[in-house]
């Protein structure tokens, strides 16, 4: 038997899941086991490194970060590659999001942080989510509100509390993110918070919360007390998600 065909290091992606689990595999050789195939002159792991290298500093960990746009400018990326690559980042999205939903209760901070973290955190434009709850605090449905920059000129009161009552919601959550991945409220976000929660005292739909969302980070702003306290103090800490 040939010892070199036994060796995982001269085993190419495919052949060495099969032979070892696809545990074994490094994050060039998972993505070159997705993707299959190079082009003419560029092998496979050699591809698959530049795409990782184009994510980001941190590899895998940025692939979300790109868009097929930036998949395009990488030599050997044609569209097929470019919507496997993507196809993939999205299943990998909607696999975490599946999985945070079956635990989540909407009245913990960190779990709602946890469920909305993958689909916000990568966006390069800020997105504030309205969830809409029953009065037994479970899910009725969510939906994007606003996209761009986030102030009380762009978001309306009054839309927060239509689409609520349309959809006979008794409780809500803010939800949004800061493309800059620190979560951190502004004075924007604490006034539009303290709009929407002193309007939905007075029509009896309760703002359960806001939550700003980072990079694995999130401040909840009624765990911080930022609802109704007329003096703000320190800023609150940040939490940290492993996701």
């Amino acid at each position: 038997m040939n010892k070199k065909n036994n060796d995982p290091y001269n085993l190419m992606p495919r052949e060495k899941a099969v032979k070892y689990g696809v545990t074994s595999l490094t994050d060039v050789e998972l993505l070159a086991a997705i993707i299959h195939t190079g082009v003419s002159g560029i092998g496979v792991l050699d591809l698959s490194e530049s795409i990782l290298k184009k994510a980001g500093s941190n590899g895998i960990g940025d692939l979300a970060n790109l868009s097929f746009e930036d998949l395009s400018k990488i030599k050997g990326i044609g569209m097929a590659k470019a919507i496997q690559i993507r196809c993939i980042i999205e299943l990998s999205k909607r696999f975490a999001k599946s999985r945070a939903f079956k635990k989540i209760n909407f009245k913990k901070a960190d779990l709602v942080a946890s469920y909305y973290m993958e689909d916000l955190r990568h966006l390069k434009q800020e997105h504030l989510k309205l969830v809409l709850l029953d009065s037994k605090c479970n899910f009725i449905k969510d939906l994007t509100l606003t996209i761009g920059t986030f102030n009380s000129s762009l978001i309306s009161v009054r839309d927060v509390f239509i689409n609520a009552l349309k959809s006979d919601a008794v409780m809500i959550i803010l939800v949004h993110n800061h493309p800059s991945g620190d979560p951190t409220p502004s004075s924007a976000d604490i006034k539009v918070t303290r709009e929407v929660y002193e309007a939905g005292k007075l029509i009896g739909i309760n703002l359960v919360d806001h939550i700003i969302i980072g990079d694995k980070l999130y401040v909840s702003l009624r765990e911080k007390g930022l609802f109704w306290n007329k003096v703000i103090g320190r800023m609150p800490k940040r939490k940290e998600i492993y996701v």
